[in-house]
């Protein structure tokens, strides 16, 4: 209900400035670390988490309350990301791949990341994995969100994202334990 309530005030124009601000407030750092975990550059992150709230709030009016706003909003930030990862490569001429992996090989020269070697070697066994297996196993590894969450996000089976997670932690720990 509360939820309910905050979306009407969202919508409300005499309530939605303040209310915005609110959802900015409540959802700039997770939206960032999820966005930046995606991305990998914190600038990267920086610009599409302002995409992110400009195209909130440009479809607010469109959220239809089948799923949570937290589901609506990170399927949205998650969407932004990886255009943004498949924008940026095309622009390049390289693929999300190679540029992943080229972000995760400027980890440690980041100023904005607080890794230790261990880190690095994480991200980088994790950039090896199929875009889908990445996402699966960021949310669940390192932003601890439920299965059923993020099956409203990425509009996925539970059982498919246990088994991409499942997956991709084999070939982490075989990457790991090989390197």
């Amino acid at each position: 209900m509360e939820e309910q309530v905050f979306i009407a005030q969202l919508l409300n124009p005499a309530t939605q400035n303040i209310a915005f601000q609110k959802l900015i407030s409540d959802y700039q750092r997770p939206l960032y670390h999820h966005i930046r975990n995606i991305v990998l550059d914190h600038d990267d992150a920086d610009d599409v988490l302002q995409n992110t709230f400009i195209k909130v709030f440009r479809h607010l009016h469109n959220f239809k309350g089948e799923s949570k706003l937290f589901s609506w909003i990170y399927r949205i930030a998650t969407n932004e990301a990886i255009t943004f990862i498949n924008q940026k490569a095309k622009r390049r001429g390289i693929s999300t791949d190679d540029l992943q992996n080229s972000y995760t090989a400027q980890l440690k020269a980041d100023t904005h990341f607080d890794g230790d070697e261990a880190q690095i070697k994480l991200h980088k066994a994790i950039a090896l994995l199929p875009q889908k297996q990445q996402l699966v196993f960021k949310m669940k590894y390192f932003e601890e969100i439920k299965y059923e969450d993020m099956s409203e996000i990425l509009d996925t089976s539970v059982g498919a994202l246990k088994a991409s997670y499942h997956h991709a932690v084999k070939k982490i720990e075989n990457y790991l334990t090989e390197n």
